[in-house]
């Protein structure tokens, strides 16, 4: 018997949801991050608990550890399941690919999906555990970042002696701030340009 099961009630069994082991079955991931949803809209952020996501979408804890190996990872996936994809443009010119990414993050925060984003970083600061997947997340978008920027280098428009992550974790950084500080309304043209600029 699974450790799955044997965590359960008998009544419970054939109410909870079936899994696929370590690969994701959809309708279980649909029903726990749903849940999870639904728990942090209720609770807030600091509401969320492993277990009662479990309980409300009626999957063993064993599944949920699996797939979201801690609370801050589930935070993430949540959030990442309501974030629009990013697409990365490839224009021909930094600026331009800077600028494409700046408007096309700041129109995905400017609602509910930002407003959540920032709540994911307050809870960092209190959670070592959120701080942690928080990091590794930053580093999934910094690398993806840092390609247009290797871009632009094989292009010619930057010096090639530069790490490209630095260039792009300042535009990350910029995003960041803007939306901390509730300022994603003011124009950001100007700081895009000086940071695609070849002198930068």
């Amino acid at each position: 018997m699974s450790a799955e099961a044997e965590e359960q009630d008998p009544k419970e069994k054939s109410k909870t949801r079936q899994s696929i082991g370590a690969r994701k079955n959809p309708d279980t991931e649909m029903a726990i991050l749903d849940a999870a949803a639904e728990i942090i809209a209720e609770k807030g952020i600091g509401g969320l608990r492993m277990e009662a996501v479990a309980r409300k979408a009626k999957a063993g804890k064993a599944t949920l550890y699996r797939w979201w190996p801690s609370r801050g990872a589930l935070l993430l996936a949540v959030y990442q399941r309501n974030k629009p994809s990013m697409c990365y443009s490839n224009t021909g010119s930094l600026h331009e690919d800077f600028l494409h990414f700046a408007k096309d993050l700041t129109e995905i925060w400017q609602g509910e999906t930002g407003l959540f984003f920032k709540a994911i970083i307050a809870e960092s600061q209190s959670d070592p555990d959120v701080a942690e997947k928080l990091k590794d997340y930053h580093a999934e978008r910094l690398e993806a970042l840092a390609t247009v920027v290797e871009r632009a280098q094989l292009r010619g428009e930057i010096s090639q002696k530069e790490d490209p992550a630095t260039r792009a974790e300042l535009l990350i950084g910029l995003m960041w701030q803007r939306l901390l500080n509730n300022r994603l309304d003011e124009t950001i043209d100007e700081h895009i340009r000086m940071l695609a600029n070849s002198e930068t």
